[in-house]
């Protein structure tokens, strides 16, 4: 039965030196530790594919190892995905999982550690009731902001461009087919950019 370190930063310019540091006590052998410098949003991690392995290849991992990681959040994007990676993980490939900043999810401790295994999905049951209601709460505030903030008069979204004097007649000899785009752009003063925008800014309106 082996131990394998992983560690995980979000981009390509932090650095994993922190959490390496805090795997080596578990680490036997350098070929155990997995790294990957990828984003969070992006879980097509290489080392994280080979130590758990893909629908088409195996995994590092055999029943009986351990994974050691320093946080929790380094396992997956959101706790759902950590739900789906830890199952994976302790039920699919019967392997553990220790998280060093939080002692309570750790399946590994003792000879019999069906209980430690309990303990440790149930607290991560919490952990996700807990994240989700957060999210449901904050998504919920910023719901009654944004209407509360209809109610007081604030408009969101990009602030229309200003039209300039002799706009609306210069348009409508240009619908009409006696003055062309270009002498209206000419007219008006205004860049091809800006005119296109300020028509488009007309539609928007008028839909």
């Amino acid at each position: 039965m082996a131990t394998f370190g992983y560690a995980r930063v979000s981009s390509t310019d932090q650095n994993l030196d922190r959490q390496i540091e805090a795997l080596k006590p578990y680490i036997t052998d350098q070929r155990y530790l997995y790294c990957d410098k990828a984003s969070g949003r992006d879980f097509d991690r290489r080392a994280w594919r080979a130590l758990v392995g893909t629908e088409s290849s195996l995994p590092a991992l055999q029943p009986g190892d351990r994974v050691v990681v320093l946080s929790i959040d380094r396992i997956g994007r959101n706790y759902s995905e950590i739900q789906s990676e830890w199952k994976h993980i302790t039920q699919t490939l019967k392997c553990d999982i220790k998280v060093l900043d939080m002692p309570l999810l750790d399946t590994s401790i003792g000879g019999d550690n069906l209980d430690n295994r309990f303990i440790a999905d149930l607290v991560l049951q919490i952990l996700s009731y807990v994240a989700e209601r957060e999210r449901i709460n904050i998504r919920s505030r910023q719901q009654q902001g944004i209407r509360l903030a209809l109610e007081r008069g604030v408009h969101f979204g990009k602030k229309s461009i200003p039209k300039p004097e002799g706009w609306d007649d210069a348009i409508t000899q240009v619908k009409s087919g006696t003055l062309t785009a270009t002498a209206a752009m000419r007219q008006l003063g205004l860049k091809r950019t800006t005119f296109y925008k300020l028509l488009r800014q007309d539609h928007q309106n008028a839909a």
